[in-house]
């Protein structure tokens, strides 16, 4: 159970992850200063985890962010994504660097390929193991991967993904694909945990919230802890980034946890991994 901000999983090499992260999905390059307050703010509020990626084309100024922090470097969290045009062996190694040099630090944290590219993520994924292996990286996984992906990933690779990071709310559960990834000893993430704020408006949700005397989006990054998920929800206005800390004092009924199970509709907010690449152009 996580009692405090600063509580940690640890993944299956070993690295510790905090629970609670923030995303920042959507902060561009010219709203430059928003992403660096965001990730001042969520720091200062107690954060340790920053949720970018290559294709968010912000990591410049997350790195910024960080760097002005006055937090010890070690005490961050730091993960980025492999973007889809860069899958590849010698594509997703200059990516990697990139990033790095993008960040302005000396290693990464948590390096994930973003989605699974059909003709590419294997030899993406022998990448991943080189940087991993030169010690650039703490710990290496995947996101957006459907239990074939991974099954091919653990079949053909050294190294077992530390995470899979996928959308995941009560409107879409994956249950299959949770306990899958559970057994693999590979930690589920959440992205878009409040499904865009849709979520939010579930008569079952607000009751709850009425019943806990929380906000709505406390009670489903609450749910999201409770099945052992570990959330990164995005925000760009600090008294979300403040509110959505304050999940940790307060603990869902088993029974409410079954209600909010109960509303999965398997339904996206965001790109279905099986339909990405003719959305990307990818095919």
């Amino acid at each position: 159970m996580t009692h405090s901000i600063s509580s940690k999983v640890k993944l299956n090499n070993g690295v510790s992850m905090p629970w609670l992260g923030l995303g920042v999905w959507q902060g561009r390059p010219e709203d430059g200063e928003h992403v660096e307050l965001a990730v001042r703010t969520a720091i200062e509020a107690g954060y340790r985890s920053i949720d970018t990626a290559a294709a968010y084309e912000n990591e410049r100024g997350v790195g910024k962010a960080i760097r002005a922090s006055g937090v010890p470097r070690e005490e961050i969290f730091v993960t980025t994504k492999l973007a889809n045009p860069d899958n590849g062996y010698d594509a997703a190694l200059k990516a990697f660097d990139k990033s790095l040099d993008q960040l302005g630090l000396d290693y990464i944290d948590l390096y994930l390929i973003h989605w699974p590219v059909s003709a590419h993520y294997l030899d993406s994924w022998r990448a991943l193991e080189k940087v991993y292996a030169e010690g650039k990286v703490k710990a290496i996984g995947v996101s957006n991967f459907q239990i074939r992906h991974l099954d091919a990933v653990l079949a053909s690779g050294s190294v077992v993904p530390a995470v899979n990071q996928v959308e995941y709310h009560p409107r879409l559960t994956q249950k299959e694909l949770h306990s899958y990834c559970s057994g693999k000893g590979i930690q589920l993430v959440a992205w878009s945990p409040l499904m865009l704020g849709r979520i939010l408006e579930e008569p079952v949700v607000r009751a709850l919230a009425e019943k806990y005397g929380r906000t709505a989006a406390q009670i489903i990054l609450r749910w999201d802890l409770q099945n052992g998920v570990v959330t990164i929800p995005k925000s760009a206005k600090p008294e979300r980034i403040y509110e959505n800390a304050d999940i940790l004092g307060f603990e869902l009924s088993a029974e409410d946890m079954q209600h909010l199970d109960a509303l999965n509709r398997n339904e996206r907010s965001g790109m279905d991994p099986d339909k990405f690449e003719q959305i990307w152009g990818l095919k």
